[in-house]
């Protein structure tokens, strides 16, 4: 017997928004890289500007379960910054530094961060980052337990790090791997939850 719920991982890329409507002509959506079940929705979001693993399921507790700070997940960025970011800058990172949220101050929660050795090469974005030849860039991951607006960048823009490319390759064991850009792949109930710990 077929199941009721749909689970789907996306490798959202970039300049794509994480809903299936646009907020104004033109804009490309999730709808242009279907087709998904009409009631199935994304699990969180990323920013139009960013890149990688999003969740979409008609699965109602998932939603809860993975959205609601109380459970605390893992969720793993690789962040291309520009300049090489210092031991300190790291370490900042990791122990929470105060970002602006809607005109308030925040202070993040303990981070995971460290520089990042690729094993292969990251398929290149379109439209390419902007190049500079005189300033390198630096992956780096980072790994956080919360997902407040645009978090990530703000958090490396605070340690002098601007990010050029921001990507989602995990959350908790559930990776995105070698799954193609733009490409969806189908997931079981079972699989979903054990690798979300849920």
């Amino acid at each position: 017997m077929k199941e009721a719920f749909h689970y789907f991982l996306l490798n959202k890329p970039f300049g794509y928004l994480s809903q299936f409507t646009p907020e104004t002509p033109g804009q490309l959506t999730l709808a242009d890289l279907g087709p998904f079940p009409p009631d199935v929705y994304p699990v969180g979001r990323l920013d139009q500007d960013s890149e990688g693993l999003l969740l979409l399921s008609n699965d109602s507790l998932l939603n809860i379960k993975l959205l609601d700070p109380r459970h605390a997940h893992w969720r793993t960025y690789w962040v291309q910054v520009e300049g090489v970011p210092t031991v300190a800058a790291l370490q900042q990172l990791r122990n929470g530094v105060d970002i602006r949220i809607n005109k308030k101050t925040h202070h993040t929660l303990p981070a995971r961060a460290k520089s990042l050795t690729l094993e292969a090469p990251i398929p290149e974005r379109n439209p390419p980052i902007r190049f500079r030849a005189n300033i390198p860039t630096t992956w780096i991951e980072i790994s956080l337990q919360e997902g407040k607006n645009r978090q990530v960048r703000r958090m490396c823009a605070k340690v002098g790090f601007p990010v050029l490319r921001l990507l989602r390759v995990q959350i908790e064991e559930l990776a995105l791997g070698d799954l193609p850009v733009g490409a969806i792949k189908e997931c079981t109930r079972s699989e979903i939850y054990a690798l979300l710990k849920l």
